[in-house]
C-alpha cells in the first residue's frame, strides 16, 4: 500500500554558482547515481552539474541499482532506516520532469528500494519555496541527511550558491524526518503531524487576524455615530 500523500518528487533542476565551504570530505563513502532521461535543460541540471564535479555517476536505461532510488513511482517513504542500505548499495536518484512524466520509461530503471521523500520545500531559484518541487541534488541532500549522512549532503549542497538555503527552509522538517525510531511509517506519521500543526497555526493566525479586524471595524464604526 502507498504511504499517504503528499510527498516530494524529483524534477527539472537548476545550477548555481558554487558555495562551497571547507568540509572534512570530498566525496560519498558510497556510490551516487542517476539516471538522466533527457527531460530538462542541460545547462540548469544540478545532476549534470554533479556529474562534473565527478560526484555523481550516470545510469543506463535497463540498468539496476542496488542501493536507495528516489522515484516518482516508489511505494515507500525513506526513513533512517534506509541508512544501511545506502551504506552497503549507494543512493541514486531519477531526473525527470513533471511536464513529462508519463512519458518517463521509469521500468527501465531497476531497484528493490525505491523511495519517496516527505513534505520537504524548495530552495532552488525557479521553484523556490513551493513545497515538493525539488531539483536533483536537494532530493539526494534531503535523503542523505534524513538517513544521518549530513556532511555527504552538506558536501552536495556546496557545489551551488544557494545550497544552503535548503537545509535552512526545511532544518526542523529534516531533523524530525531524521530523529524517527522505525521505517517509512514513522517519517510518514511526523509529515502528517508537522502539517497539520501548522495548518492549525495558520487557522489561528487567521482568526487572530480577523478578530482584530473585527474589533477595529466596530470602533471605526461607533466613532462615526457618535
Amino acid at each position: 500500500m502507498k504511504a499517504a500523500m503528499p510527498f516530494t518528487k524529483v524534477i527539472i533542476d537548476i545550477t548555481g554558482d558554487s558555495e562551497e565551504s571547507a568540509l572534512s570530505i570530498t566525496r560519498a563513502p558510497f556510490p551516487v547515481a542517476m539516471w538522466d532521461v533527457g527531460q530538462c535543460d542541460p545547462k540548469k541540471c544540478s545532476g549534470r552539474k554533479l556529474s562534473r564535479h565527478g560526484l555523481i555517476r550516470p545510469l543506463r536505461l535497463g540498468q539496476r541499482f542496488g542501493g536507495v532510488v528516489l522515484t516518482p513511482v516508489g511505494e515507500k517513504c525513506i526513513s533512517p532506516s534506509d541508512r544501511t542500505i545506502i551504506s552497503a548499495h549507494g543512493l541514486a536518484v531519477v531526473d525527470c520532469s513533471w511536464a513529462k512524466i508519463d512519458e518517463t520509461p521509469f521500468t527501465q530503471m531497476k531497484s528493490t528500494h525505491c523511495r519517496l521523500l516527505p513534505f520537504l520545500v524548495a530552495a532552488n531559484p525557479i521553484n523556490y519555496g513551493r513545497p515538493c518541487q525539488l531539483s536533483c541534488v536537494e532530493a539526494l541532500a534531503a535523503a542523505l541527511h534524513i538517513t544521518g549522512f549530513k556532511q555527504e549532503a552538506e558536501l552536495y549542497l556546496s557545489k551551488f550558491k544557494w545550497g544552503s538555503s535548503f537545509i535552512t527552509l526545511n532544518h526542523t522538517m529534516l531533523d524530525v524526518y531524521a530523529a524517527c525510531q522505525g521505517d517509512s511509517s514513522t517519517v510518514v506519521a511526523a509529515q502528517n503531524k508537522y502539517l497539520e500543526e501548522a495548518r492549525l497555526e495558520k487557522e489561528s493566525r487567521y482568526r487572530g487576524k480577523y478578530n482584530r479586524n473585527k474589533v477595529f471595524c466596530q470602533v471605526w464604526w461607533l466613532s462615526i455615530i457618535t
